[in-house]
């Protein structure tokens, strides 16, 4: 999966640096419906294992980290929760190692992300919109501290459809974007 990942990473990163401004929020926004639906989809239906013989579940592995990695770079996420079930249905581990091995796939695949965005200048924003990131940056942090504080608190029955109902509050968002006048179509 990590080499998969890897690569669509890569891919994907490369893809929305040439992508039109319109056609990325397009994409973004199908993307956070595809999220929304995962996210209840797998929290309210049991998918079980596949039993594949080892080759299979190699190229598997490989094709499914490539368009997660593809999916990561794009959106700008670590990609666990397409991650984690796809561990667990796959190689039939249990969730909680499933989310350690997320973590070990997420990390290299975002700096790969990282290092392609990086080579077309993608991030000299950040140096003209320093408090912005600085704010986010921040919130982000406390944001994961206090989830993780308050994991097992909130109800799944409360949790997922929120976030799901936020995802695709998103969504229709980022489809209706406009572009501001002053940016280019690339």
């Amino acid at each position: 999966m990590l080499a998969g990942s890897l690569l669509g990473a890569w891919a994907g990163a490369a893809w929305a640096v040439r992508m039109r401004t319109a056609t990325l929020y397009k994409v973004l926004a199908a993307l956070m419906v595809l999220m929304a639906a995962a996210l209840v989809l797998t929290h309210v239906t049991s998918l079980g294992v596949l039993d594949l013989p080892p080759a299979l579940q190699a190229v598997i592995g490989v094709a499914a980290g490539f368009g997660i990695g593809v999916v990561a770079a794009i959106m700008g996420v670590a990609g666990g929760e397409l991650l984690i079930p796809t561990i667990v249905l796959l190689y039939d581990v249990d969730i909680k190692t499933a989310g350690s091995l997320s973590l070990l796939v997420s990390l290299p695949t975002m700096l790969v992300a990282f290092a392609r965005y990086s080579r077309d200048n993608s991030f000299s924003v950040l140096r003209h919109n320093l408090r912005f990131a600085t704010v986010m940056v921040t919130g982000s942090i406390t944001g994961a501290l206090l989830g993780g504080l308050l994991l097992g608190v909130i109800p799944d029955l409360v949790l997922i459809p929120t976030l799901a109902a936020v995802l695709l509050i998103s969504a229709i968002k980022l489809a209706r974007h406009n572009r501001p006048p002053h940016e280019s179509a690339n």
